[in-house]
């Protein structure tokens, strides 16, 4: 595939190990350092840490600058080799590599910031400048020749949510932040569905970094600046320019499991917000179905007369919007026959697999199995990306039980023929959760130690700091309601109060704080591991 522009090969790029080798110095310096080792570590010694989280809107977004403070307090960011995102987190991690040295500096700036947008009433995103701003971008994306869809018109709300102008930055313009191994790769993840096929039935997963994007299941990948641009068999044949960051934040979001309208509606605090905002200046509005008969079905673009603006995006509003249409990069190429026994393909047990051409176009959807972090993970072989130590930062609600089905996930895992840790949960413990669990599989080397953190308020009620009691007039500090449906960190709440801010960060960072022996224990076995592989 050399003189292609579609890369082939289900192998790392040139880029990804390059990174990985300079990564390595990184890591090996803090590991000698935080685990007090006499000598430096080779290379074959220092174990691969992944980070991997999962969506939950703004909540995930405050829970996972928390976590990362916790784990900048104890000195293992310089640990960590790779971060997963999707959802709420891939817009952490979005305003986080704008920064090229991130990681090297104090979180409490990017937290400030995090703060101030969080916490910023969101009717603002849906003034008459920003609705004018919504469409005149939408349609100058037109214009160069990109689809658009109501997830675009999310991606700018994402946008005017959390800055306070335009953010030109692309995916490619990370690679500043990571060319010199100074911080973890971001990988943040989508899934490729077919229309005539339920998610159930057909999905696979797509992984974008700073240097590619790729479909997992053919090993095929193209330039991150190529996203969006028309391919045909292997090759580029209309580059269009490189999508913003807020438009793939809406493709990697999955806010919209319920009536877009419904969740604005409840995040302003105004029942009837957009209806009476239509409705004073707009006469004749059509009736529309509430829900297309295909629920597959967008519009590729959005046009319309400037007189009817606030109709257009009305109507754009109240439908169930699910899907984001990119052009596929695969489209024109023919299966071998004998594609299905190649040792890197995958068949993805339990979905379809497809031996003829795939022409379709991309259709990522992100309301089904979105919220499962393993996924991301599991096409990555021992000799790949070697993953030693998966860190999972859960930032759902668990509604007062182990609402992850880690047990079933670890069988799927398995199932691919990856090395996973058995996961075996108590009664009591799915009933009652901890700060922080650790699966491991002693007769399995090549299987990663699993560090899971669910997003559960227990000893922080009573303590402000690892083995520092509140006082009585602190307890109400502590009280961090995380669990029920009256919880104000639902999804579908966008905008927090500053206290609600504080407190979830804070909740957050003390649980990665207070858990530091089991994290520096996984480390050390990660490292023993390594050392004993001798390679």
């Amino acid at each position: 595939s050399g003189n292609l522009d579609v890369r082939l090969g289900f192998g790392l790029c040139a880029e990804e190990r390059e990174f990985l080798w300079k990564r390595k110095k990184h890591v090996a310096a803090a590991l000698k350092k935080v685990l007090n080792l006499e000598e430096d570590l080779k290379d074959h010694e220092v174990p691969v840490v992944a980070i991997t989280t999962t969506g939950g809107g703004t909540r995930s977004l405050t829970a996972m600058y928390g976590s990362l403070l916790g784990l900048q307090k104890l000195n293992l960011l310089d640990c960590i080799t790779y971060i997963g995102g999707l959802s709420g987190t891939t817009w952490t991690m979005a305003n986080l590599y704008e920064d090229a040295n991130w990681s090297q500096k104090y979180l409490e700036d990017a937290i400030k910031e995090a703060r101030k947008q969080v916490t910023k009433s969101k009717i603002c995103c849906f003034s008459l400048d920003c609705l004018k701003y919504y469409y005149n971008d939408l349609m100058e994306r037109t214009k160069e020749g990109h689809n658009t869809s109501f997830i675009d018109l999310w991606g700018l709300v994402i946008e005017s949510m959390l800055h306070d102008k335009k953010d030109e930055h692309r995916l490619s313009d990370q690679r500043q932040a990571v060319d010199n191994g100074q911080n973890p790769l971001p990988i943040y993840v989508a899934i490729n569905l077919k229309s005539s096929y339920s998610a159930q039935a057909f999905r696979e997963w797509l992984e974008f970094t700073p240097y590619e994007v790729g479909l997992l299941k053919y090993g095929a990948s193209i330039r991150a600046e190529h996203f969006g641009s028309e391919f045909f068999m292997g090759r580029l044949v209309k580059r269009l320019s490189e999508t913003r960051i807020c438009y793939m934040q809406g493709m990697w979001s999955s806010i919209f499991s319920i009536d877009a309208m419904y969740v604005w509606n409840l995040a302003a605090d105004s029942e009837d917000f957009w209806y009476r905002w239509t409705r004073d200046r707009v006469k004749d509005i059509e009736e529309e179905p509430f829900l297309s008969m295909n629920p597959y079905e967008v519009d590729t673009c959005l046009f319309t007369p400037s007189n009817v603006l606030s109709s257009t995006l009305r109507d754009v509003l109240t439908g169930r919007p699910t899907i984001a249409q990119y052009p596929n990069f695969i489209r024109g190429f023919q299966m071998h026959n004998k594609y299905l026994e190649s040792e890197g393909f995958s068949t993805w047990k339990g979905t379809a697999c497809f031996s003829v051409t795939f022409l379709g176009r991309c259709k990522t959807d992100f309301l089904q199995n979105s919220t499962s972090p393993f996924h991301k993970w599991n096409k990555w072989k021992p000799d790949l990306k070697s993953i030693s130590v998966l860190v999972c930062l859960r930032g759902e609600i668990e509604f007062g039980c182990l609402g992850i089905p880690l047990d079933q996930i670890a069988k799927y895992i398995s199932g691919q023929g990856i090395p996973f840790p058995r996961i075996e949960i108590s009664e009591e413990d799915r009933e009652n959760l901890k700060e922080c669990y650790v699966f491991e599989d002693a007769d399995s080397p090549h299987a990663p130690t699993v560090l899971f953190f669910p997003l559960v308020n227990d000893t922080f009620t009573k303590y402000k700091a690892p083995g520092i009691e509140r006082s009585p007039e602190e307890m109400p500090e502590g009280k961090v309601d995380v669990s029920s449906i009256l919880s104000p960190f639902t999804t579908r709440e966008v905008c927090f109060s500053e206290e609600n801010f504080d407190k979830l960060v804070k909740l957050t960072d003390y649980n990665v704080l207070n858990n530091e022996k089991l994290i520096i224990r996984a480390l050390r076995l990660a490292v023993a591991r390594r050392k004993q592989r001798n390679y």
